[in-house]
């Protein structure tokens, strides 16, 4: 697909009963639908590595299908009855969602290719109470965010700049979240050094920003080395370095942006990509700064950063085991009013990030009626490329899990802590959505299907 042609270029256009008749009239037989093909069973699971996971090479017209998104739901809802259960059934074999055949092109002796709706990179698998952005890799996955957020069928939908980062920079991509905050609202795309993915390329081409007075005429920001596309308006160039270095430069361009400081600081790891991952959500949300530390010291790039708003109160997220009481004293030495948020795991930790207030710092996220973003826990580029869906919509906080197959247990409590209920109205009530982030490697149907069941809205006993 061309950089100039709207994203939604190849969706078909219905015939009318007209054109049907005249087209019954050439081929009595008429077209053999597309049918989804059989699923496949899903390998079981491996042992969980130790860094992100691999990222698979974008699919060629990766969102071309949004057309058929209506009939990948209704599989996607079928898929979770039978295979799901409701996450009850933990016997029923895991598969990847059902391919599609798009129809072949008129005058074509070509075979059409065939997708699944996971490389759509778009928000193609819904439930009642959850959303999935199934794509198969980082640039998919952002790509599907910033359209979901900006659906850009008119220019009050697009938004005035993006952020670009590299497919290996998750840490400048987490500090880049705090572009996404209001006023600027450039959500983060993933490109390279050497051309932009074409989920990238083909977001671009739809969201069309053309800067503005709040991102200083920008149309894109730029963290490191990385390819853009060609772009209407000027581009800002953020030098990448260690991830200390690039957060402090990411800080410092958002504070002339802003044209103010910021209220909070959040330090997080460098070092426990799994960690930092809820603090992009928060970011974005909030327009705090994410600074980095790295081993046992404070980097001086962050000791900077930190001296120049020294009265701000600085919130560090992660257990002791990432960011050490040494760091902690360091940091207390510039400015005092330190806090830290953690959780002994990765889980448990966004957990902890989600409940935490204090003043007017933290989700505060303890009763029904919210909206929450799920993701893995080893895809630390999914948190900043899912970040937009925290400052907008229903503002909800990131949460991890560690597995594929399985909700983890302290998910799971903290779901059914905050599950909505009703006694007689429910049109009346709080709801809880969930968006999901991912594709079935990520997080399968099954998974999805318990958070479903969590999410949904119950009848309180005693009710009239």
């Amino acid at each position: 697909m061309s950089a100039d042609r709207p994203i939604n270029a190849d969706v078909p256009v219905p015939e009318t009963p007209e054109e049907e008749a005249t087209q019954e009239a050439k081929d009595p037989a008429g077209k053999a639908a597309a049918k989804p093909a059989s699923p496949k069973p899903a390998e079981k699971s491996k042992a969980k590595p130790s860094g992100p996971r691999p990222r698979r090479r974008p699919v060629p017209g990766a969102l071309k299908l949004i057309a058929a998104t209506v009939l990948v739901a209704v599989v996607f809802i079928v898929a979770a009855v039978i295979g799901g259960g409701g996450g009850k059934d933990a016997s029923a074999p895991d598969g990847p969602a059902p391919a599609l055949a798009p129809a072949k092109d008129e005058g074509s002796d070509e075979a059409p290719a065939t997708q699944t709706s996971e490389q759509l990179g778009y928000p193609a698998f819904a439930t009642n109470n959850t959303t999935r952005v199934g794509g198969s890799d980082p640039a998919s996955n952002a790509a599907g965010v910033a359209l979901a957020v900006f659906p850009s069928t008119t220019p009050s939908q697009r938004p005035d700049a993006v952020t670009l980062v590299g497919e290996d920079d998750w840490a400048g991509a987490v500090a880049a979240a705090v572009l996404m905050a209001d006023p600027v609202g450039a959500p983060v795309l993933i490109s390279n050094a050497d051309e932009a993915p074409e989920p990238t390329a083909e977001a671009l081409a739809a969201l069309d920003p053309q800067g503005s007075g709040a991102t200083h005429g920008a149309s894109a920001f730029l963290v490191g080395d990385v390819a853009a596309p060609e772009l209407t308006g000027q581009t800002t160039q953020v030098k990448a370095g260690t991830p200390a270095a690039t957060a402090a430069a990411i800080a410092k361009l958002r504070d002339r942006l802003f044209g103010a400081a910021p209220d909070h600081v959040v330090v997080v790891s460098a070092e426990h990509l799994e960690l930092a991952m809820p603090a992009a959500a928060w970011a974005a949300r909030s327009g705090d700064p994410v600074l980095f530390s790295e081993g046992a010291k404070l980097p001086k790039p962050t000791a900077a950063a930190l001296k120049r708003h020294a009265k701000l109160p600085v919130y560090v997220l992660g257990p002791s085991s990432a960011i050490s009481s040494a760091t902690i004293r360091e940091i207390a030495k510039i400015d005092g009013r330190v806090h830290r948020v953690a959780g002994e795991d990765a889980v448990a930790n966004a957990v902890a990030f989600a409940r935490y207030a204090d003043g007017d710092f933290g989700w505060n996220v303890n009763d029904p009626g919210h909206g929450f973003v799920l993701a893995r826990d080893d895809a630390p580029l999914d948190a900043a490329a899912s970040a937009a869906l925290s400052a907008s919509g229903t503002w909800g906080p990131l949460l991890l899990t560690d597995s594929a197959a399985t909700l983890p247990q302290a998910l799971r409590e903290y779901f059914l802590d905050v599950k909505p209920g009703y006694t007689t109205n429910p049109t009346r009530a709080f709801y809880n959505h969930v968006w999901v982030i991912g594709d079935q490697e990520a997080i399968d149907v099954n998974q999805q299907a318990e958070v479903n069941e969590l999410a949904e809205l119950a009848k309180i006993d005693g009710g009239g």
